[in-house]
């Protein structure tokens, strides 16, 4: 139930400085002193099964619910171990059974600073990084949060604190590990009252559940290419189930484990532009759908 953005999440003149490109929030990667990477990821993500609480079901009211998204993405480097980054989603949603209406329009812009702490040898065989990163997301647009599965997003102020350690062979295997902490915001509903987790409240605002989440990730880095595949959980920490045959709501426990594969490939031609393509499947959860999702965008660096 939750909307999929390709977070994302996210060339220097040669193919290897290229590839940096591709970095995340999430990964041990940073983009050199001056350079910037910039471009678009379009995401299709689509489900007709969901984690209602704990059970597994499908609902012939609303059918197969797709959200999609073309992401812009922006990283800049100030120095070699300190990167700023910017992203924003424009968003449409739809269901295809039912009376719900589709939904779209920018959803929520997010800044982050990523620092490495320090990269040191590890071992005979490669080197190992540890990088930490702030972020600061709000809603770009008015949309309202109070209509899941449809909802755009959950219209939430929110910080984020994380921390990653990356270990890189010289043979070019890496793995990485990534944990996060978010803090949300309340957010305010068109409506004076509403009912959740077994209780009435009298008030148009609505306490949001911190998230936990956690990622690791191996694959190869080398040259122009880049082959991660990752594993990612989040856990809701509060917030209550969706009642039997009801929609969803905003400050429900939102817990989902997920598998993604991607490809990054700097081309040759031209110069300076990266091809991502990437592919993900959510394998348990609990009030989300279990989504399938694709990506695929260009991004290119521009060296100062």
């Amino acid at each position: 139930m939750l909307s999929r953005k390709a977070l994302l999440p996210f060339a220097l003149a040669s193919l290897s400085c290229a590839v940096l490109c591709a970095q995340t929030l999430e990964d041990g990667m940073m983009m050199p002193r001056k350079a910037l990477c910039t471009g678009f990821l379009y995401t299709h993500d689509g489900w007709d099964r969901y984690w209602e609480g704990t059970l597994e079901r499908g609902n012939g009211n609303i059918g197969t619910i797709t959200t999609e998204s073309v992401t812009w993405f922006g990283n800049y480097g100030i120095t070699d171990r300190l990167n700023v980054i910017a992203m924003v989603p424009y968003v449409w949603t739809e269901a295809s059974q039912g009376v719900l209406h589709s939904m779209s329009g920018f959803q929520d812009l997010t800044l982050a600073a990523k620092f490495r702490l320090l990269e040191t040898p590890f071992t005979s065989q490669g080197s190992l990084s540890a990088i930490v990163v702030g972020s600061l997301g709000a809603p770009t647009s008015d949309y309202t949060p109070d209509f899941y599965p449809l909802s755009i997003g959950s219209a939430s102020k929110r910080a984020s604190t994380r921390t990653t350690l990356h270990f890189q062979s010289k043979q070019g295997f890496f793995v990485n590990g990534s944990a996060a902490y978010t803090w949300r915001g309340k957010v305010t509903l068109d409506r004076p009252a509403y009912f959740t987790d077994g209780q009435l409240y009298l008030t148009d605002q609505v306490a949001m559940p911190d998230v936990f989440d956690f990622t690791v990730s191996a694959g190869y880095l080398k040259g122009g290419l880049q082959v991660p595949i990752t594993f990612s959980q989040q856990s809701t920490l509060g917030g209550g189930d969706i009642r039997r045959q009801d929609m969803p709501f905003v400050s429900n426990r939102m817990n989902f484990s997920r598998l993604e594969a991607v490809v990054m490939y700097a081309l040759p031609k031209p110069k300076r532009v990266s091809l991502r393509l990437a592919a993900s499947q959510v394998l348990s959860g609990r009030n989300v759908g279990q989504s399938t999702a694709f990506t695929a965008g260009l991004l290119y660096t521009f060296a100062f």
